[in-house]
């Protein structure tokens, strides 16, 4: 039998390339669409910095001085980015990442700083983590072994919760990967009277390769790994349970990182749980985009929308990207 066009027959009768045939109809018809209020900005800012600081192995992202990263959330939020996510790096590291809960350590310094800046035009949002702070970069405070002791961390990070709700924060997000840190967090911010600040649990992070350039931006004196905590790539079952484990603690969204390699994970999390997704896009992956079109290999301002889009189609509602303030600019 032949399957050639004819026009006696009607064959094809189901024609998908109708709804292909202009931009207006692919934009009708489009199931999924990137707004400028899904996307977050993280921030570094430097203690001391006189001016910003480009960071070699991330184009155009900077750690900022104080001055600089008021007028980066100033724009992020005029552009119509939904939160901003800051992360500290101190001019002093120590064993217990002392700068992290310190009332007047340069993340909180950054909250206030970016909370008098924006008000409630966008969720202002910090990392509750150690690595920025320790001198031996892990997330944690170490045992006497060098290994990571979960439970002295948990302390930390209580401290850690409490002196960034004082600064004014919106939401917290612990991304340590600690056993137990989403509850402790919590009864923290309650026990302190912040029962309105929000927990963004980092519920899915892999030991991943694609951290590389971050650990630049932060200054990290990492030695060794952390497989020991961050989750082993080649699970997924893992990840639910992590996740399932979070909201029961009471995590409020819960995310994934990285996010490219795991939309697979972006969605069984999606499918699985009653909470906000978020998806990190992180320095790795901002990387690999910006060198492969600064060689002339990709179309750039195409590959960042559609990689934006995958994560979104995967069921991220909330995405994590270095380019959120100029894909909502063009967003809108």
């Amino acid at each position: 039998m032949s399957y050639q066009a004819d026009a006696s027959s009607g064959f094809p009768a189901h024609r998908p390339r109708r709804l292909r045939t202009s931009p207006a109809v692919r934009r009708l018809v489009a199931e999924t669409r990137l707004h400028p209020a899904d996307l977050i900005l993280p921030l570094f800012v430097r203690e001391g910095a006189s001016e910003p600081v480009p960071i070699s192995s991330m184009p155009g992202v900077v750690q900022h001085t104080r001055d600089s990263l008021r007028k980066a959330a100033h724009d992020a939020v005029s552009a119509g980015v939904g939160g901003l996510m800051l992360f500290g790096i101190p001019t002093v590291k120590d064993a217990v990442g002392s700068a992290g809960f310190d009332p007047e350590g340069v993340l909180q310094v950054a909250i206030r700083d970016v909370v008098a800046e924006v008000g409630a035009d966008a969720v202002v949002m910090s990392d509750l983590c150690l690595d920025e702070f320790t001198d031996h970069g892990h997330c944690g405070v170490l045992a006497a072994d060098g290994s990571v002791d979960n439970d002295a961390t948990l302390d930390a990070y209580a401290r850690m919760a409490v002196v960034q709700a004082d600064a004014g924060v919106h939401m917290v997000g612990p991304s340590g990967m600690m056993d137990g840190q989403v509850g402790v967090i919590r009864r923290a911010l309650d026990g302190a009277g912040y029962q309105d600040v929000s927990i963004l649990a980092y519920s899915v992070k892999y030991a991943s390769g694609f951290y590389g350039p971050f650990r630049e931006a932060v200054e990290s004196t990492l030695k060794g790994d952390r497989m020991t905590y961050q989750q082993d790539s080649a699970n997924a079952e893992e990840s639910v349970r992590e996740v399932l484990l979070d909201v029961a603690e009471g995590a409020d969204l819960v995310m994934v990182k990285p996010a490219m390699s795991y939309l697979d994970i972006v969605r069984r999390i999606a499918d699985e749980v009653h909470v906000p997704v978020a998806a990190y896009q992180v320095s790795g992956e901002y990387a690999m985009v910006e060198a492969a079109a600064a060689n002339g290999w990709i179309d750039r301002d195409r590959v960042v929308l559609e990689t934006l889009t995958s994560i979104k189609r995967a069921g991220a509602s909330s995405i994590l990207t270095y380019w959120a303030t100029e894909v909502a600019r063009r967003l809108r």
